[in-house]
């Protein structure tokens, strides 16, 4: 089937106030920013809320030089604001696994460089 398809019927989703989606919006924007601050300027970083049929999903996804994209998605439930502890952590981690993503890729093309 197509992955990006979504399966059912999303009505039933849980729908976001317009103050909800905003608040959201800003906390996703401050875990970008602060992940664009753990990295250099090479990587990209972006983010978008969606929906789903569990609600909205909110995600978070860096693109570095070389290598996968990594993401971070979070499905808020009940309050959607994302408090600075989480935003701290999704970024630090976030950051992290790219950072990974490069190191890992890199080392496939390395040769040794003695025997």
């Amino acid at each position: 089937m197509y992955g990006n398809s979504p399966i059912g019927d999303e009505s039933t989703a849980e729908e976001l106030t317009p103050q909800q989606r905003q608040n959201l919006r800003e906390g996703l924007s401050r875990v970008a920013s602060r992940t664009r601050e753990l990295l250099p300027g090479e990587f990209v970083v972006g983010s978008e809320i969606v929906p789903s049929t569990s609600g909205p999903r909110a995600t978070v996804a860096v693109q570095p030089p070389v290598g996968r994209v990594v993401s971070a998605d979070y499905s808020p439930e009940g309050d959607v604001d994302i408090s600075p502890e989480e935003r701290d952590d999704i970024a630090t981690g976030l950051a992290a696994s790219a950072a990974l993503q490069v190191k890992d890729a890199m080392s496939d093309d390395d040769e040794p460089t003695a025997k």
